[in-house]
């Protein structure tokens, strides 16, 4: 691993936990410890970071995004949508 890979994991998990945290603040109905909000959301980051980068290895939508932004909004983006439904699963199960 090259360090520019550890840097863009490292900015697609703290900017993941960020957006799994205000999913879990906005949605009060889902009651979250923040074990399953800091989890969903490094994984969410990490994954939705990947997602943009390969999204955008068009040279036209890369220059849109340069840098390490691609990287940090796919990670509040992602790590957000699965903090989101993480969320619904558990509220689901409570439900039972």
């Amino acid at each position: 691993m090259t360090s520019s890979v550890i840097m863009q994991l490292v900015i697609q998990i703290i900017t993941g936990i960020i957006g799994g945290q205000a999913v879990g603040a906005t949605v009060k109905s889902v009651a979250m410890s923040q074990l399953p909000k800091i989890l969903s959301g490094a994984i969410g980051g990490i994954a939705g970071g990947g997602i943009l980068t390969n999204l955008l290895s068009s040279p036209a939508a890369a220059s849109a995004m340069s840098g390490n932004l691609g990287d940090a909004v796919g990670g509040v983006v992602g790590g957000g949508v699965l903090t989101a439904i993480v969320g619904a699963i558990m509220k689901s199960m409570n439900k039972a």
